[in-house]
Parts: C-alpha cells; structure tokens; sequence
C-alpha cells in the first residue's frame, strides 16, 4: 500500500544530476518535510509547484528510504522526447515505468561492441555488499594505479543511481569514469538489461579497468542469514567469473556495528562467500594495527571454510582513505564515520587496492 499526501514545494535543498532534493509543505502538516524529485520520472519541479507525494517511508520511519519522494507535478504535462529516448523500459509494468537506451538494444551505438564481447578479458571485478563501499573501493583501485573505474550498479537497493550522492562525489571526482545500472535500476551513464551485459558494458563501452559492483543505498535485512538483498548483489562475482573477469571481494567487517552478527565479519558476508558465490574469489582481508580484531576476522574465515573456497589476500587499505580525504569526499555508513569504524572502510578500501594492483599489473599482491 503506498500512502500519498500532496503538498507544496517551498524550496530546493539540493540538486545532483538526475534529482532535486526539496523542501515541501505537506498539506495538513505543521513543519516541512524533505522530498526528493527524479526529472526522469516526473518532469522538472519548481518552487511553487504542487506535488503528489509518496510518504510511506517517512510514515514508517524508515533508514536510507525515509524521506518523501515525489510521485507527479500538478499542472503542465512534462516533455517526452519520443523514441529517441530507446525502447527499453525499466521499472516495468509500473505507474513509473520508465523509459531508458539500453547499451545492448538495436540502435545503441554500443550493441555491436557488446554483441562481438568475448568477456572481461581478465579485469578485476569487486563486489562490495553494502553501497557506501563503493567509495573506498573505487579510490583503492584508483591509488593502486588502475586508470579507469566503473561502477555496475545493480537492483537490490535504491534504483534510481541519482539517489547515490557518494555516486555522484566520485564521478565529480574522476574517481568513477562510468556508472552502469543494471536491471531494474536506472540512471546511470550507460543502462543494462542485466548484471551480466552491465559488467561487458563498463568494460566495452567505458573501457574499465576496475569495475565495482554492488547494490545501491538502502539495502534491505530481515535478521536471517538469507534474507538480505547483498545475499544476491554477490552472485555478480559468480557472473564475473563466468565472463572471464577476475572476482575480488570486499568483506563487511566492523567492530562498532551493535549488533552482534555484523561485529567482526558480517555473517551475510560469510553466507555470500561460503554458499553463493561458486566461483574462486580473491577475498580482500585489511590490514589492521589491533591484532586481537585481525584474530577475530582470520577466524572467522577459517571457521567458514572460506580459505578452503577462495584465494584470501590481506592488503592495506589506507591508501584509499588517504586519497578521498585529500578530495573531501566525507564517509558514512548507517551514521557511523571512519573515525567511528575504521575497519569497515578499510576492508572496503583493501578490495579495491588489490583490484588496483592486479589491474597495473602489479605481482606483490600475491604475496600480501
């Protein structure tokens, strides 16, 4: 059921490629709200401009989601630029349902690059189960000597990529050449129909090196050990392997997650990496100066069979820190900074030095 409210735009808090961040007054309500806008879906929005709002996520409170989010403008109907637009539709058989070039379909200048791909041709491919490690592992590659990242943006999450403000930091920032959404997300600079053709994409059509992969903001948990969207996001490292690419995996870890199956390794991480993923991984391991945490995380591995499954590689992953704090580009995940839960960061950042150092050709990787 979605709970709907109209309401007035009274300012514009923000806007990034792709949204507008508002500030709306919602009829019947005291103190305005916060909404977000997608040009794409409902045309272009105006201080003045009376709004349908969807407030389920707020009404609910909810995380990443909790905000409003506007469902259509009253007034003047937005400008369709016809079929020039492509013919692939992406939150199908919606209300929203929205129309978008996908880099494989006839007409895209891309179909014959994608049509004649062999595979990955051996780059490295990370997958990181939660999106604000997409920051760390981009900036990992890029210190690491890798010259051009992409980011596959898959479905499990958010599916507007203009949702991602880290996303949008990072391309801002060069640290991200491309973003690529795949399946039902949408956005990006290239579309894919899924993860499969949206990794041959970043590497075909947006020449990556490193390509990062993973769920947009606002993953969903249930507290079982499969019932949780980066369950499924991993299976991108099964389709890495499967088109020649060279699976790495950027671990959950942290020590200052209260809850107690996110402490040390998350056990979604442990279940995505003992029984989903079937390919052989690289699994980066961070450095960390505490040994009774590296104790804990070792152990972890061990106690899952995991050194039994996969290549484990231990790596630092300061650079990477080291190199989004000299852009400003600040951090967070579930309110937590990197000064609140270093490891968290550096397990992430560790991921995309190794893909780094694997893409520059670099050996020293395998004896870290």
């Amino acid at each position: 059921m979605i709970r709907l409210r109209r309401g007035t735009v009274i300012g514009v808090v923000d806007e990034r490629p792709g949204a507008a961040e508002l500030s709306v007054q919602v009829d019947g309500e005291d103190a305005p709200s916060v909404a977000i806008a997608y040009p794409t879906l409902v045309g272009p929005v105006r201080m003045g401009d009376r709004v349908l709002l969807n407030t389920t996520a707020v009404a609910l409170d909810l995380g990443t989601g909790g905000v409003h989010f506007v469902v259509a403008v009253e007034g003047e109907d937005p400008p369709w630029q016809g079929e020039k637009g492509g013919r692939t539709m992406k939150l199908r058989y919606t209300p929203q349902q929205v129309q978008v070039e996908a880099a494989e379909e006839t007409g895209s200048s891309h179909r014959d690059a994608l049509e004649t791909a062999t595979g990955l041709e051996g780059i490295p491919v990370v997958w990181v189960p939660l999106h604000s490690m997409i920051g760390p592992a981009a900036a990992g590659a890029r210190a690491a000597g890798a010259s051009r990242v992409s980011y596959v943006m898959t479905d499990g999450a958010a599916l507007p990529a203009a949702l991602s403000r880290l996303a949008a930091a990072l391309r801002q920032e060069s640290l991200l050449d491309a973003v690529v959404t795949a399946g039902q997300a949408f956005g990006g600079d290239l579309e894919a129909v899924n993860t499969f053709t949206g990794l041959l994409a970043a590497r075909v059509a947006a020449g990556a090196e490193v390509i990062v992969v993973g769920d947009g903001p606002g993953n969903t948990g249930t507290d079982t050990p499969w019932g949780a969207t980066d369950i499924e996001s991993a299976t991108a490292l099964n389709a890495a392997g499967i088109l020649g690419g060279r699976p790495v995996a950027g671990l959950r870890i942290s020590f200052a997650d209260p809850r107690e199956r996110h402490r040390g390794v998350s056990h979604h991480s442990l279940t995505a990496l003992g029984r989903v993923v079937l390919v052989p991984a690289h699994v980066a391991v961070p450095l960390m100066d505490d040994e009774a945490r590296r104790e804990t995380v070792w152990n972890a591995l061990r106690l899952a069979g995991l050194e039994d499954r996969h290549q484990i590689v231990e790596v630092t992953g300061l650079p990477a820190l080291d190199l989004l704090a000299a852009l400003g580009i600040d951090l967070d995940s579930m309110g937590r900074t990197v000064e609140d839960d270093p490891e968290f960061f550096l397990a992430a950042g560790a991921a995309g030095v190794l893909a780094g150092r694997m893409a520059a050709g670099e050996r020293a990787w395998r004896e870290r």
